[in-house]
């Protein structure tokens, strides 16, 4: 079976958040099932890093977007890879969606709707002479017109959306619609229109034969008025017709405290001089004090979703109780502030690291104690699940997929409500823990026997992509 999977993150090349990392480890996980191959836009880093790229097909010019060639290449373990050259549109500074500074690129509708239209033309076989797919998955807002494109096209493609994050959806004016090449006949509430704008992500969630989310209680909760983010009518006739389905991501491999090469030194489950060594490690690198009382880690996106005010209002409390507290991550320029200026005041016990960097946060989930996850909501959460691993307790809003890979009171701890109070209920319990050595050790050792393996994962969407071909 020949599964198109199109993208706009892939860990092997360019990172933003969670989508990244599904989008490197699931295509791998799915290879035993499926023909399947990965379309990217071609951005700079991307071009850079892909040693030999054959251009295999070329679309013209279509609406106001420009002409581009499709390159094929692989990944080094040989996964196929699509990418979109247009240099034009991608070979940019900054992250994939925007600038330096983190505004929004303004012609992101012509970027991404050109990559929809081309993943559309080569799903149906007109751009690559030796390939089409047999389905194609697009993910998030950035490639949900691509089963637009299909339908206005009038190709029986069977199509997946997956929904990462509800809340990004790609509005744009209805100006937008002729500068994608859009019908004019689409702009209505029944399609794309949204309060009087253009939606991406609507657009998929019309048009896609099925849609799926990152967890089953996701799901659940984007079909309400509390999470739906306006668009819970339609999810709901999605949900209600068995069109919408909650499959839990996974991590990879190399999430495992006794080989991770990163480390400072590499621990299992009951080695916590080994564990005590990475906390050593990462006291050091951030500036903080000596101590005996409990670490707790952060390792995010710094936006108003994942609660970091919330920490930020708990920090007193934590500190004063003997805690410390390490934050890596990026996000919005004033939480970034804010971070920054409690660090100021308590450099001792709080450090702080804007960007991301993959072996710091690896070793902060090893020299941590607790993570904190306060997230308002929370689709799936991955930094959970490699907490576990790593013998880092989590502290989560019971949410999403955080209340479906915690075990409260077993693995981690969760707490009710994303308010200052219920979130120091969790913290509180955690402290009383820490003091516990014997209930400390066990969860531990609980929360590092948790698996969160891809292949089962893979094997969800391996059914859902022959039911869907066959129907």
């Amino acid at each position: 079976m020949r599964v198109l999977f199109v993208t706009t993150e892939m860990d092997d090349f360019v990172r933003v958040g969670g989508l990244g990392a599904v989008s490197a480890a699931l295509p791998r996980a799915l290879r035993p099932f499926a023909d399947i191959r990965i379309m990217l836009p071609g951005y700079r880093d991307i071009i850079e890093q892909l040693t030999h790229i054959q251009v295999v097909g070329r679309c013209p010019p279509f609406a106001e977007m420009p002409a581009c060639s499709l390159g094929r290449a692989s990944t080094k373990d040989g996964l196929p890879v699509y990418v979109l050259l247009c240099s034009q549109l991608y070979d940019r500074p900054g992250n994939p969606y925007g600038d330096e500074s983190g505004r929004d690129w303004p012609d992101n509708d012509i970027r991404f709707a050109r990559l929809a239209s081309a993943a559309a033309e080569l799903a149906a076989g007109s751009l690559d002479k030796n390939w089409a797919a047999d389905l194609l998955h697009a993910n998030d807002w950035q490639a949900s017109l691509a089963p637009a494109y299909l339908a206005w096209r009038g190709a029986k493609i069977p199509s997946i959306l997956t929904i990462h994050n509800l809340a990004y959806q790609g509005l744009f004016p209805k100006d937008s619609l002729r500068r994608i090449g859009a019908p004019e006949s689409s702009f209505h509430i029944d399609g794309v229109e949204f309060y009087d704008q253009l939606s991406f992500l609507k657009a998929g969630l019309v048009y896609a034969s099925h849609l799926t989310t990152v967890s089953g209680t996701y799901a659940r909760e984007i079909t309400t008025p509390e999470f739906g983010c306006g668009l819970e009518g339609l999810l709901r006739l999605r949900s209600d017709a068995a069109e919408l389905t909650g499959i839990l991501n996974g991590i990879d491999e190399s999430w495992d405290p006794r080989s991770c090469a990163q480390l400072a030194q590499q621990f299992g489950a009951g080695d916590w001089v080994g564990k005590k060594a990475n906390a050593d490690y990462v006291r050091k690198q951030f500036g903080l004090a000596v101590s005996r009382g409990p670490m707790f880690g952060i390792v995010a996106r710094l936006v108003h979703q994942k609660g970091i005010d919330l920490v930020l209002s708990a920090a007193d409390e934590i500190i004063d109780s003997g805690g410390q507290i390490v934050v890596t991550g990026s996000g919005e320029p004033a939480l970034e502030q804010a971070l920054i200026d409690a660090h100021r005041r308590r450099p001792d016990a709080i450090g702080v690291v804007i960007g991301f960097n993959d072996a710091r946060a690896r070793r902060i989930f090893a020299g941590s104690d607790f993570t904190l996850m306060p997230s308002r909501f929370e689709p799936c959460g991955l930094s959970q699940m490699y907490a576990q691993r790593f013998g880092s307790l989590p502290i989560g809003h019971q949410t999403g997929g955080l209340a479906e890979t915690i075990t409260d009171g077993e693995t981690g701890f969760l707490f009710s409500k994303p308010s200052h109070e219920s979130f120091l209920g969790g913290i509180r319990r955690a402290f009383s823990t820490f003091m516990a050595h014997d209930q400390l050790d066990s969860m531990r050792r609980s929360a590092m026997a948790r698996s969160f393996s891809w292949s089962i994962s893979a094997g969800c969407y391996s059914a859902l992509y022959r039911k869907l071909a066959s129907a």
